[in-house]
């Protein structure tokens, strides 16, 4: 018999099990029952110390521990405190800020400013485009918000961007939508650890605004930059950035920004979506419609980390330290890369092509299988994807690091997993 249901008939069946946070749960709870060194958690998306420790950065202890009061609980504008907002434009882009219209608004993390993108610049039943490697939560936004999902192909065999499938999918959606809304996580992506070259983006760019030439469609070009900070030296891995200006007006370039990762403040949930236009009406519509968006979601953002935010931004003194730290764990979790990588070489483990950021992506079939088995017989938790298993390189010690590819490989070879 059929569970009777109260729910609205777009709400029907939804449910927020998360795979990462199930693996998470049951890998914390052995922890705490048998000991923390006799489990290898693989799936949390935060950098970990050698010792196992959530990482908060000094510079951002002590930017908490100054707050007022008044600065903890005050209701902040709806569109953000105004330095914040300079502060993650100047943060985001760095050296490299394109030239246009710019403009920045406060969201709940990186998150937020995905749903707005996609709900005010796509219509209920659009496709909204991404990559086949893809973080999970892509497809909730999309599908709670009644939009579908599509992908292109992220990577060619050789292991670069795959430019014809962008292509062949952008030029089918331009077809039959009013907008193309394209989400693309293309530095140190999330699972696989890839970025983009600088000619890679701009191709995207040029072609974005090659295929609405002439015509009354638009393309949203949704760069999800969550782990920039950790994909490459501060100035050199925002390059990028440029190729964004002095694209036609119905070319509207939207970047994701988010304070998780960078200020390591995962769960004060701040973060900021930052347009690039040629075009001053669409920047203003863009804060009008996106603030109104922000009032009826959240309503207003996170007032202490804005605030702590923008104390570290005015000092340059702490900028210097923040950026410092923010080397020496990009530093950290590269040489975690780096030995996992050797040893999967010499294992035979296939992953895919990893530069930077917090994880890396090993392709194959019977996934669940193999980290069933991890999790059972070498108590080691990895994340299941549809098309591999996702190691987060951000939170596993090099200590635990080392000889994992072998348990690995032997887990494939008993569960007949296929690479």
């Amino acid at each position: 018999m059929a569970k009777y249901s109260a729910a609205a008939v777009q709400a029907k069946g939804k449910s927020a099990e998360d795979n990462i946070f199930a693996a998470n749960n049951r890998a914390t709870a052995l922890a705490d029952k048998i000991g923390k060194d006799k489990v290898i958690n693989g799936t949390v998306g935060s950098i970990l110390d050698e010792d196992g420790q959530l990482v908060m950065l000094d510079v951002i202890q002590r930017a908490y521990k100054r707050l007022t009061p008044r600065e903890i609980v005050a209701y902040a504008p709806i569109q953000g405190y105004p330095d914040f907002l300079e502060d993650c434009i100047d943060q985001c882009f760095g050296a490299s800020r394109p030239a246009g219209y710019i403009r920045a608004l406060s969201t709940s993390g990186g998150t937020g400013a995905l749903h707005h993108a996609v709900h005010n610049y796509s219509s209920p039943g659009d496709e909204v485009l991404i990559t086949d490697w893809h973080w999970g939560a892509y497809d909730s936004v999309m599908i709670d918000a009644g939009r579908k999902v599509r992908t292109f192909s992220f990577l060619t065999e050789d292991g670069h961007f795959n430019m014809a499938s962008f292509e062949e999918a952008v030029t089918d959606l331009v077809a039959k939508q009013y907008n193309t809304v394209i989400i693309l996580n293309g530095i140190a992506n999330n699972p696989t650890g890839y970025c983009m070259t600088d000619d890679e983006w701009g191709a995207v760019a040029q072609f974005c605004a090659k295929a609405v030439e002439g015509k009354d469609k638009n393309i949203i070009l949704v760069a999800d930059v969550a782990y920039l900070d950790y994909s490459g030296e501060k100035e050199a891995c925002r390059t990028f950035f440029k190729k964004f200006e002095n694209l036609p007006k119905n070319v509207l370039t939207i970047v994701a920004y988010t304070l998780s990762k960078g200020f390591t403040l995962y769960g004060q949930r701040i973060g900021a979506m930052i347009c690039v236009t040629s075009d001053e009406d669409v920047a203003q519509e863009f804060v009008d419609i996106n603030q109104y968006s922000s009032r009826a979601c959240w309503s207003n953002s996170n007032s202490a980390a804005m605030k702590a935010m923008a104390s570290i931004c005015a000092n340059p003194e702490e900028v210097k330290e923040l950026d410092a730290e923010r080397a020496k764990y990009y530093k950290l979790i590269q040489e975690r890369a780096a030995i996992f990588m050797k040893e999967a070489d010499e294992a035979g483990v296939k992953y895919v092509p990893y530069i930077s950021g917090f994880f890396i992506t090993l392709p194959m079939e019977g996934a669940k299988a193999v980290c069933d088995d991890l999790e059972k017989e070498e108590r080691v938790f990895l994340v299941p994807l549809k098309k591999g298993i996702r190691l987060a390189v951000c939170s596993v010690s090099k200590k635990e690091i080392t000889g994992l590819a072998a348990k690995i490989a032997k887990a494939i070879a008993k569960t007949g997993a296929k690479q």
